[in-house]
C-alpha cells in the first residue's frame, strides 16, 4: 500500500508539546463486531479481516505494542452504542474499530460527537447518512458506502441482461434502503421500472407471505438482504418453486451467503450483484490479499468477504495513520485526526482516499455468481467502476435532490421520465 500525507501532519507531529503525547508503550484498539444475531458471521470474518492487517504491521507501531479489546455486538444500534461506550470508558481504549452494520453505525456517528478527544474508524456499516447528514468530525470510512456499493448494476442488468421490469426485497433498516438507493437510481436512469417494493425486518423466519405476493411479470427480482435472511429467504424461495430471474443486493451474494448449503445455493448461481470485491479479480495486489487470508485462515472463507475486506482496509488506514504520527497521540487527537483525512491507499480492491466528510470514494466490482471446479460459489469479475463519490457522479444539488434513502426513496418515476 501506498500511503499521502499532507504537509501539515509532519507539522502538527513536531510543534504538539511532549507533554500532550501519550506516553504509553502501547495502543489499544476497540473492536466491535457482531457475536449474535443475523450477522454473526459476517462479524467473525471481520475479526480476521483486522486481525491480517494486525500481521501486516507485525503488531506494533514505532515499537509500540497494539493491544485490542473486542465489543461484541448484535448489530443492534443500542448495543452497539453500550459496547462503545464501555470500550472507551472501561477499557480505556484509544479509538474504535467498527461497528459493521448499517443502523449500528448512524448510533456510532452521534456517539462520537460525545467523545470528540477520541476516534472512531468505520469497519464495515454502510448507510449513506453515516457520512454524509451532519457528520461527526472524527468518524472516518475507508470504504463506500452501500449506495456506493450498488452503483453500476442497474445499468448492467438492463444493458447487458436486458431486464427491465423488476419487484425488489430488501432489508426494512438504513444499510437496506442505502443499497437498493444505488442500485435503484442507475436502474431507473437505464430506463428500468420497478413495479412493486417489499420490505423485510433483519431477523425475518418465515417469508412465505412475501413470496406468495411477488409478481409473476417480471423480469427479475431484487433482493437486498444479507446473513442467514438471505439464506433462509433463499432456501424458502427454491422449496416454493420460485425460478424468476435475482439480482443481488451487495450483501446478498457475499462469502457467508455463497457458503451456504442447500437449495439456497441453487438459486445464487447465475446472479449479477455489485460490491467493493470480485473473487476472481487478476489484480496483483487483490491475489496476495487472498493468499495471505487463506494461509492465515486455513478454516476461513474460500476467499474473503466484504466484510473481510472492509475490517481490513479500515484497520490498514488506521495503523497507516499512526505510523504516520510514529504511534504518539495527542491528548485531543488531533495529529490522529489530520493523518486519517491524509491516508490514501491502494488497497486489494482499488484505490481509496476521503473526501470533505471523511468518506471513501473506490471502485465498485459489477460480478455474477458462478460454480468453481471445487464445487464452491464464486463472484466472477464482470466490469469494474473506480472514483465512485459518495453523490454517485452528480453534483451535491442533484444528489439532494433525489432524497435521503427510504422506503419510497428514490422515486423511479422521477429519475426516468
Amino acid at each position: 500500500m501506498k500511503l499521502k500525507l499532507i504537509s501539515t501532519v509532519a507539522a502538527l507531529a513536531i510543534l504538539a508539546p511532549a507533554a500532550a503525547l501519550a506516553q504509553d508503550d502501547t495502543i489499544k484498539i476497540g473492536l466491535m463486531a457482531p457475536q449474535e444475531g443475523v450477522f454473526t458471521e459476517p462479524g467473525n470474518d471481520g475479526i480476521r479481516g483486522f486481525e491480517l492487517a494486525l500481521k501486516k504491521f507485525n503488531g506494533e507501531i514505532n515499537g509500540k505494542k497494539i493491544e485490542w479489546v473486542l465489543g461484541p455486538t448484535d448489530a443492534t444500534p443500542d448495543r452497539a452504542v453500550r459496547e462503545a461506550r464501555k470500550l472507551i470508558e472501561q477499557d480505556q481504549v484509544d479509538f474504535i474499530i467498527g461497528p459493521l452494520s448499517g443502523s449500528e453505525g448512524l448510533a456510532l456517528r452521534d456517539y462520537a460527537k460525545t467523545i470528540p478527544n477520541k476516534t472512531i474508524i468505520n469497519a464495515a456499516s454502510g448507510a449513506l447518512e453515516t457520512t454524509y447528514v451532519d457528520p461527526a468530525p472524527n468518524f472516518f470510512r475507508f470504504h463506500p458506502d452501500g449506495a456506493q456499493w450498488g452503483y453500476g448494476l442497474g445499468s448492467y442488468v438492463v444493458n447487458e441482461k436486458g431486464w427491465k421490469k423488476v419487484a425488489t426485497i430488501a432489508a426494512d433498516y438504513s444499510f437496506g434502503y442505502t443499497n437498493f438507493m444505488g442500485f435503484a437510481v442507475d436502474f431507473c436512469k437505464a430506463g428500468g421500472e420497478i413495479v412493486e417494493r417489499f420490505w423485510l425486518p433483519l431477523g425475518s423466519g418465515d417469508f412465505a407471505s412475501i413470496i406468495a405476493a411477488l409478481p409473476y411479470d417480471v423480469d427479475a427480482i431484487y433482493l437486498g438482504v444479507g446473513g442467514t435472511d438471505a439464506i433462509n429467504f433463499l432456501n424458502q424461495y427454491e422449496q416454493a418453486g420460485g425460478d424468476t430471474n435475482i439480482i443481488g443486493g451487495t450483501i446478498m451474494v457475499d462469502q457467508t451467503v455463497l457458503t451456504a448449503r442447500g437449495r439456497a445455493k441453487e438459486a445464487l448461481i447465475g446472479t449479477p450483484s455489485s460490491g467493493v470485491q470480485a473473487d476472481d479479480w487478476q489484480d496483483e495486489n487483490w491475489q496476495a490479499y487472498v493468499k495471505a487470508y487463506q494461509e492465515a485462515f486455513p478454516d476461513g472463507l474460500p476467499t474473503p468477504s466484504l466484510f473481510a475486506t472492509n475490517y481490513y482496509n479500515s484497520t490498514m488506514g488506521a495503523l497507516m495513520a499512526l505510523e504516520a504520527i510514529d504511534g504518539e497521540l495527542d491528548d485531543d487527537q488531533a495529529n490522529f485526526h489530520a493523518a486519517l483525512s491524509a491516508v490514501e491507499m491502494d488497497t486489494p480492491n482499488g484505490h481509496i482516499k476521503l473526501d470533505e466528510n471523511r468518506q471513501a470514494i473506490g471502485s465498485v466490482f459489477i460480478t455474477e455468481v458462478v460454480e468453481g471446479d471445487d464445487g464452491e460459489l464464486y463472484n466472477t469479475f464482470k466490469a469494474k467502476v473506480d472514483n465512485v463519490d459518495q453523490k454517485l457522479g452528480m453534483t451535491k444539488e442533484e444528489f439532494d435532490a433525489i432524497g435521503l434513502p427510504s422506503r419510497d426513496t428514490p422515486d423511479c418515476a422521477a429519475l426516468n421520465p
